[in-house]
């Protein structure tokens, strides 16, 4: 349970830090989860391509926002 607590905070923070990086502002607490769940996923998909695996709290949060990032970019590239 504290395991998925855990991914669901680090999911929320990324989020957050994505939709304000990119929309400047966030997409609600709802969609800042889903988007740094996705972004965790891609983003630690992407980086252990490049040989970077990370192993705190700290780390997985920066993974997931570059996930999330990349997802917010790809997403705005298909969309137009």
């Amino acid at each position: 349970m504290d395991n998925l607590i855990t991914f669901l905070l680090v999911g929320l923070v990324a989020g957050f830090l994505a939709g304000k990086f990119i929309k400047g502002k966030g997409f609600g607490i709802l969609g800042n989860i889903i988007l740094g769940i996705v972004g965790a996923f891609l983003g630690g998909f992407l980086l252990s391509l490049v040989g970077f695996e990370t192993t705190n709290i700290i780390g997985n949060v920066i993974t997931a926002f570059v996930g999330a990032l990349v997802f917010l970019f790809l997403v705005g590239k298909f969309a137009k």
